[in-house]
């Protein structure tokens, strides 16, 4: 979303409210409006460009069909100019797909203030959201002054993208199988020799072992924002030993207080973030 910002930049487009992805592993059927507050978006960044919530239906009696195309990977704003400016100029309506790491890193620093201003600041999270994860900070706080956010990184879709074999035999290959079929650049040939190299996410075990051997007690509170940790509760059970004060948003708030996001991935991963993002002691999210 703040590349999609900066390319309309480059553009001179105008911006409509991105579409995001829905047909994912986790298949969330949020809109951006249900994750972020759009006229915040809208109005904050209007010196900067032009937003709309969505395309008019008719122009000059035609209705405005987007063309669809994938923009190169790290694009350079020179790139933008040449590439996606032609198409643009004369089909009317650009829609670039796929748009993960599509915009070069190195810009003008007009162009990265603007990246800061749209990742710090445009994007605000909707009320619901904001209230519900201040309530989850208040609850760890009520705990202890400080807690670590842990965000295990272990999931089954992280795992499958990895690469990385965890001892699970024909169980683990026949569960993660199928999702690593969705990458086909996938690099499998030696997942044994990756985790070696230390290149594979940390089981919850090693996590906890970790910031044992960092000089962390078992009475520190330990926040985990995790989705679905593949293994579930046996996976979790030798990091709930290593610290007892462990807790999730399911174990601080009802299961009433997160029926309105619980059936959302995005917005569940959105209550993580603020409760990682306040935490004052230690990030490992």
């Amino acid at each position: 979303i703040t590349d999609a910002v900066v390319a309309a930049r480059i553009l001179n487009a105008t911006l409509v409210v991105p579409k995001l992805d829905q047909k994912s592993f986790w298949k969330d059927a949020s809109n951006f409006a249900e994750i972020f507050d759009v006229e915040w978006c809208i109005s904050f960044l209007s010196k900067d460009i032009k937003i709309i919530k969505q395309l008019p239906s008719k122009r000059a009696r035609k209705t405005l069909t987007p063309y669809t195309m994938r923009v190169p990977r790290k694009c350079s704003e020179r790139c933008y100019q040449s590439c996606v400016l032609p198409v643009l100029l004369k089909r009317h309506v650009v829609q670039l797909t796929k748009f993960d790491y599509r915009l070069a890193n190195r810009l003008n620093l007009d162009l990265q203030k603007l990246r800061c201003r749209v990742n710090y600041y445009a994007l605000k999270f909707t009320d619901p959201i904001l209230e519900m994860g201040k309530r989850l900070v208040q609850r760890m706080r009520m705990k202890s002054k400080h807690y670590i956010a842990l965000h295990l990184r272990f999931e089954p879709d992280m795992l499958a993208i990895s690469g990385c074999y965890y001892g699970g035999g024909d169980k683990e290959r026949k569960e993660l199988g199928p999702i690593r079929k969705r990458w086909k650049t996938l690099h499998t040939s030696n997942p044994d020799k990756e985790r070696r190299h230390g290149k594979c996410p940390l089981t919850p075990e090693e996590v906890g072992l970790m910031l044992r051997t960092l000089g962390y007690g078992n009475d520190v509170n330990i926040y985990v924002a995790s989705g679905d940790v593949y293994g579930g509760e046996e996976t979790l059970a030798p990091l709930r030993a290593l610290f007892p004060n462990f807790y999730t948003k399911d174990t601080i708030a009802s299961k009433e207080e997160l029926e309105p996001f619980s059936s959302f991935s995005s917005r569940m991963a959105a209550l993580d973030f603020i409760v990682c993002l306040i935490a004052q002691h230690c990030h490992v999210c």
